[in-house]
């Protein structure tokens, strides 16, 4: 890649990033894709609710939008992190993981989340395995059977009664003291839900979730268990170019996908809408037409001047 300008730069090649190149590729707009090859999914069986692609592998979505961007000879695809973007007069300048760099009209940020596992034993090793965070992704193939949800305080009871729907043999395991308010603790009984507040010692179980072992030495059988995860920006660019943040730590956009930084967009999980691939591919087809119709109006207004 030379020092020649880039139209946009895309960070992250999951379905939010290959999105937003397919469309600026048939806009014949000069894009660089750099994928760091760490997937928030890479854990997951599947990929759900993706409209013809329901159930699919992770890996085989990316690959599928991987080879739909061959025909489109202004996009390049490399594996390799972006390290660092600075602003560069009205442009960027992205130093990548070779020591390289390329400078960009436009940067789309589409790096995702990283979860945060819960002080659990087990947890991380048995994530994508009988360890879930989102019932929407995993809920229907673990239906009607027996689930766990871990949490405590009053934000985990929403979420425990929402499991209801996949399974009616469900057990909220508080690890301690719930921290719950007596009238959501009745909810909870009249739901069906069981609140157990024995200590958690570890999860038991190789290829799946087979058991959770409390202090107590009492077990449970579960065939899997849900917890909220809490998630932060799997890229430090995001905060690094001055994004804002919202509550939750993803970064607030506006219409089309734009963050306060002008230039700059933000797509996919990283982003302050529902976390789900066919989203993120939404969000990466907004953001490549609203940076499309911003670089059209620069063009024009510099005929104009040329005149």
């Amino acid at each position: 890649m030379t020092e020649d300008m880039l139209d946009v730069l895309v960070v992250g090649g999951g379905p939010a990033g290959l999105s937003a190149a397919l469309v600026l590729g048939r806009c014949r707009r000069r894009v660089l894709l750099c994928d760091s090859g760490e997937p928030r999914n890479q854990a997951s069986a599947h990929v759900s609710g993706y409209l013809s692609r329901d159930g699919c592998r992770p890996a085989d979505l990316r690959a599928v939008g991987r080879r739909q961007l061959e025909p489109y000879d202004s996009v390049t695809v490399r594996d390799m992190a972006v390290e660092d973007v600075v602003r560069e007069g009205a442009a960027f300048r992205a130093t990548l993981a070779d020591g390289s760099s390329v400078r960009a009209k436009r940067i789309l940020l589409a790096t995702g989340l990283k979860d945060t596992f819960p002080a659990l034993d087990g947890a991380e090793r048995l994530f994508g395995k009988g360890v879930w965070t989102c019932p929407y992704c995993d809920g229907w193939e673990l239906r009607e059977q027996p689930l766990a949800v871990y949490g405590a305080g009053p934000e985990i009871v929403g979420f425990a009664l929402e499991l209801r729907l996949w399974s009616a043999d469900l057990a909220l395991l508080t690890d301690g003291p719930s921290g719950i308010e007596p009238g959501d603790l009745d909810l909870l009984e009249r739901a069906g839900v069981r609140v157990i507040e024995d200590p958690v010692e570890t999860l038991e179980g190789e290829a799946e979730l087979e058991r959770v072992r409390f202090r107590s030495g009492d077990t449970l059988d579960r065939k899997a268990l849900f917890f909220l995860a809490d998630a932060h920006q799997r890229s430090a660019l995001v905060e690094r170019l001055g994004c804002e943040l919202g509550r939750k730590g993803t970064a607030e956009t506006s219409d089309y996908e734009k963050t306060n930084v002008p230039g700059v967009f933000v797509a996919g999980d990283a982003s302050r809408r529902v976390q789900f691939a066919i989203v993120a591919a939404a969000e990466g087809a907004m953001a490549a037409f609203a940076i499309n119709t911003e670089l059209l109006h620069e063009e024009r207004a510099a005929l104009g001047r040329a005149e």
